[in-house]
């Protein structure tokens, strides 16, 4: 979502790509709102996962920032193109699910590499 949101289309010419926030926030006023009710929708997914309140805080702090920038004729809109909360938020929510997670995904990792070891033991066995 944060990538439809903040990069969905590279623009032809220049290396920038924009997404639906920026093209959608060049309509005044209405293009703002309707673009901070979907950064809120990400907001809303972290704290369903139990993102701890500061984090949450900084999410709504960086969309917040987005979207009050839009508001600005011209230099809001251009503004919009670089700032990218979306990805910010997805990117805070990502390293704090890592860092929940880290021993299961560890062990799952583990586990993964012993199965191919073994696939691999096995195949070299075949070889022989």
């Amino acid at each position: 979502m944060a990538n439809l949101l903040d990069t969905a289309v590279k623009l032809p010419i220049i290396p920038i790509r924009v997404g639906l926030d920026s093209l959608i926030g060049l309509i005044p006023g209405a293009g703002d709102a309707l673009m901070l009710g979907a950064s809120l929708r990400i907001i809303w997914l972290a704290k369903r996962m139990g993102v701890p309140k500061p984090l949450l805080t900084k999410m709504v702090k960086n969309s917040a920032i987005d979207f009050g920038l839009g508001f600005i004729p011209l230099v809001g809109d251009i503004v919009d193109v670089f700032y990218k909360a979306n990805q910010k938020n997805v990117r805070i929510l990502e390293k704090w699910w890592v860092t929940e997670n880290k021993a299961s995904v560890d062990s799952a990792t583990q586990a993964k590499l012993q199965q191919w070891e073994s696939r691999l033991e096995e195949a070299e066995k075949e070889q022989r």
